[in-house]
């Protein structure tokens, strides 16, 4: 029971697609009441319909994290029709690549709005519940890049290693309303975003070499730290970043 989470509801950011649609699938499977989230309305039935076919419990929600306004109203409408929120997942994230001394202002900004002002704008909303009852999860999904800086990029490091500090920043104000706040940090896990990078001979063999296990990660492999985090097992976890990374950041 340490590690229940049935019926727990868990809104996920950013989920219709990538890691956090295999997040979402994941903990549906373990008996949570998955809140999917995205800004494109078509998106966001797919991903709901293509879950629901597995027989799993999940609704949808459509709204963009980087818009105040439409936050407050979905999270006051989700608490209103399905109940309080246990669990929030902020996972919603874009990558805009490009060299530094080039990067146009317009696209760090939308870089830095999503990747961290969009987490900390949910979290303001959806925490006011927790804080009222004393109890709740968020748990950031952070990055390698958290802690690492690559080529071309800096701005999605810059926000990663921003959502690092926010999450201690966030422990640290609400841990004493029994609302705990972590991070996951992935390391090198093969999605639609990083294709180009596994399917490029030279990267994938320095990768294969430098990551302790040998290997990428694949991202059902992330689902057992976030059950974890969602769970009453970690109640006294808080403001922790767990890097799920095949020991990457251990030997670099």
């Amino acid at each position: 029971m340490l590690f229940d989470i049935t019926n727990k509801k868990v809104l996920i950011t950013g989920s219709t697609s990538g890691i956090g649609y295999v997040l979402a699938e994941g903990v549906a499977k373990e008996g949570a009441v998955v809140i999917i989230n995205g800004r494109n309305a078509g998106k966001v039935n797919n991903a709901v319909k293509g879950l629901k076919e597995k027989g799993l419990n999940v609704f949808g929600y459509t709204f963009d994290i980087s818009k105040p306004e439409e936050v407050e109203k979905s999270v006051a409408l989700i608490e209103k029709e399905l109940g309080n929120i246990d669990v929030l997942v902020n996972n919603a994230g874009i990558q805009i690549r490009g060299k530094l001394e080039e990067f146009e202002l317009d696209d760090w900004n939308k870089v830095i709005e999503t990747n961290l002002t969009g987490a900390f704008v949910v979290s303001k909303y959806v925490v006011r519940g927790m804080i009222q009852r004393k109890k709740g999860k968020i748990i950031n999904i952070c990055s390698l890049q958290s802690e690492l800086a690559r080529n071309t990029i800096a701005p999605y490091a810059a926000a990663k290693g921003g959502m690092k500090m926010l999450t201690r920043s966030m422990a640290t104000e609400w841990a004493k309303h029994n609302v705990q706040v972590n991070g996951i940090g992935p390391g090198y896990f093969k999605t639609a975003i990083t294709k180009a990078l596994y399917e490029n001979t030279e990267f994938n063999d320095w990768l294969c070499n430098r990551t302790p296990v040998g290997r990428w990660g694949n991202p059902e492999e992330l689902v057992g730290t976030l059950v974890y985090l969602s769970s009453e097992a970690s109640d006294f976890v808080n403001g922790q970043l767990i890097f799920v990374d095949g020991g990457i950041t251990a030997c670099i």
